[in-house]
């Protein structure tokens, strides 16, 4: 028969234990901070002011005025006023919400997450903005978070905004858009 070695157990000193959990609880907060701070920054919306009704979706245009900063307060964008007759078009520049990226992601994912007639305060991560390639001749910096405060005017189909867009063109061409009415050529006055 073989004989088994006794290896005696000494008892653990008073506080060890309690010095082992501290330990492993402080892995595990520094493992969870470090984490938390890998996780990519997202879009966030402030509501200033509700608005009203549903939010708008992909296939919509969302009607705002806006003023965009940069982090610092540099202001490097804002919306004109709209060329287009109000009793044809809401005030404010239109923002079509499409697959195709007519405007950066991260406008677009802060526009799904207001309401007309609200004021609100989007802040862009810059990978969501422009990231290192800003426009050429803008004020953006490469890789600069923006920030943007927008009054949504008005929500409407694309479809909507389609049949809007045919209207003011019927209405300019019966008022004798260019080349005169019906685009008859225009004739000098004789004297």
């Amino acid at each position: 028969m073989t004989e088994i070695t006794r290896v005696p157990l000494r008892p653990i000193k008073k506080g060890s234990l309690t010095k082992l959990w501290l330990g492993v609880i402080v892995a595990i907060l520094l493992g969870a901070g470090l984490a938390w701070a890998a996780v990519p920054k997202g879009v966030e919306v402030e509501t200033l002011t509700e608005g009203v009704g549903p939010s708008p979706q992909i296939g919509d245009v969302v009607f705002a005025n806006y003023v965009g900063t940069l982090p610092d307060g540099t202001e490097f964008d804002r919306s004109q006023p709209s060329p287009f007759p109000p009793e044809i078009f809401p005030a404010g520049t239109p923002f079509p919400l499409d697959e195709q990226g007519g405007i950066i992601e991260g406008f677009a994912e802060g526009l799904m997450q207001t309401q007309k007639g609200g004021k609100y305060r989007i802040e862009i991560p810059a990978e969501q903005a422009y990231g290192a390639t800003p426009p050429p001749g803008s004020d953006i910096p490469a890789n600069s978070d923006l920030i943007f405060e927008v009054e949504v005017t008005e929500i409407m189909s694309l479809e909507e905004a389609q049949q809007r867009f045919m209207q003011l063109q019927a209405q300019m061409g019966a008022q004798g858009g260019p080349g005169g009415p019906q685009g008859a050529p225009q004739q000098a006055p004789v004297e």
